[in-house]
C-alpha cells in the first residue's frame, strides 16, 4: 500500500505538468533560439496560457539556459493568480554554494519562496550519496533553508535506477523524485516482478514526477529510421503511456508554444487514450475451456 503523500497542496495537482527545459534551452530537441525576443515573448505567453488553462505544476532549473527558463517562468507566473506549484533545482555543491544557488533562483523566479527544490542529478555514486546524506551534508543544508521558509519541500532528480537512487529514496530525506520514464525507458516500473524506483518512491509517499514523457524525440527518430515512410504522429500515444501509469503523479511535457499547451491538454483530457500498462505485459492469452 502506498504511504500518505509527503506533499500536501491546497489544490489537487493536475497530472500534466509543464517542463521548463524546452523554453530555456537553445536547439533542445530541434532548432530553437531561446534568446530571441520572439521566443521569449512566446514562452511567457505559453506559460501563462498553461496556468490559465488548468496546468498547475511548473518545473524549471538554473541549468535550463543558464537561468533563462527560471527568468521566463518567473515573469510569466508573477501575473498568474490561480494556485500553482513551482519546482526548481540545484546541483550538488558545498553548503554555501547551495544557498547561493537557491537565492539566485528565487530572484530569477521573482519569489521569496517556492514549493519544491530538487537536487539536479542524473546518476548518483556511493560517494555522492554520502555527501548528500552525511551530517552537515546537502540534505542538512537544504533542511535549514526549508525551515527558514525559502521552500517547502525537498526532492531529487535522476535518470538512473541504480543503487544510489534507491539509497536516496530509502533515506526518507526527500519528499519528491523526478525520474526518466517513458515507453523506451521503463526501468523505474517493471510490473511483472514488480520492481523499480517508482514502486519504492510511492511506498514512502514521495511525489513522483516523470521527465522525457514523449522520449525527447528518440522514439520518433527510431520510427523514421526503420520506417522512413511513416506519417503517424506517435507523440500523443507516448504521453498517454506515461499518463496511464497509476504510480505517476505528474508527467512533465515540454511546451514551447501556446498551440503545444492546447494539444497537450487535449491529450490529458482524452481518457480514452489511456491503456492498462500491466495488461500490456501479459504474454499469455486467457483460454476459456468449455465442457
Amino acid at each position: 500500500m502506498d504511504a500518505i503523500s509527503r506533499i500536501q497542496t491546497p489544490m489537487p495537482l493536475v497530472k500534466l505538468g509543464f517542463g521548463g527545459a524546452a523554453i530555456g534551452l537553445t536547439n533542445y530537441i530541434g532548432l530553437y533560439d531561446a534568446q530571441s525576443p520572439e521566443s521569449r515573448e512566446e514562452a511567457i505567453a505559453t506559460v501563462r496560457k498553461a496556468a490559465t488553462m488548468g496546468v498547475n505544476y511548473f518545473d524549471t532549473a538554473p541549468g535550463y539556459g543558464n537561468g533563462l527558463s527560471e527568468e521566463l517562468m518567473g515573469e510569466a507566473l508573477e501575473a498568474v493568480r490561480t494556485p500553482h506549484f513551482l519546482a526548481s533545482k540545484l546541483h550538488l555543491a558545498a553548503p554555501a554554494q547551495l544557498r547561493a544557488s537557491v537565492e539566485k533562483s528565487l530572484k530569477r523566479l521573482r519569489r521569496s519562496r517556492i514549493d519544491l527544490i530538487q537536487l539536479h542529478g542524473s546518476s548518483y555514486s556511493a560517494e555522492q550519496v554520502h555527501e548528500i546524506l552525511k551530517p552537515g551534508g546537502a540534505v542538512d543544508t537544504l533542511r535549514k533553508m526549508r525551515d527558514e521558509g525559502l521552500f517547502d519541500y525537498i526532492g531529487f532528480t535522476t535518470e538512473d535506477n541504480n543503487a544510489g537512487t534507491y539509497a536516496l529514496i530509502e533515506s526518507d530525506a526527500f519528499d519528491a523524485i523526478q525520474l526518466a520514464y517513458n515507453i523506451m525507458l521503463q526501468h523505474p516500473y517493471e510490473p511483472t516482478r514488480p520492481f523499480g524506483s517508482l514502486y519504492e518512491a510511492k511506498k514512502r509517499g514521495m511525489l513522483t514526477v516523470t521527465m522525457r514523457s514523449a522520449t525527447s524525440g528518440i522514439f520518433q527518430r527510431w520510427v523514421q529510421m526503420v520506417n522512413p515512410g511513416n506519417t503517424f504522429d506517435y507523440t500523443p500515444s507516448l504521453i498517454q503511456f506515461v499518463l496511464s501509469n497509476r504510480l505517476v503523479d505528474i508527467a512533465l511535457v515540454g511546451m514551447r508554444t501556446q498551440e503545444m499547451v492546447q494539444s497537450s491538454l487535449d491529450i490529458w483530457r482524452d481518457d480514452n487514450g489511456r491503456i492498462d500498462i500491466d495488461q500490456l505485459w501479459n504474454r499469455y492469452e486467457r483460454l476459456q475451456i468449455t465442457t
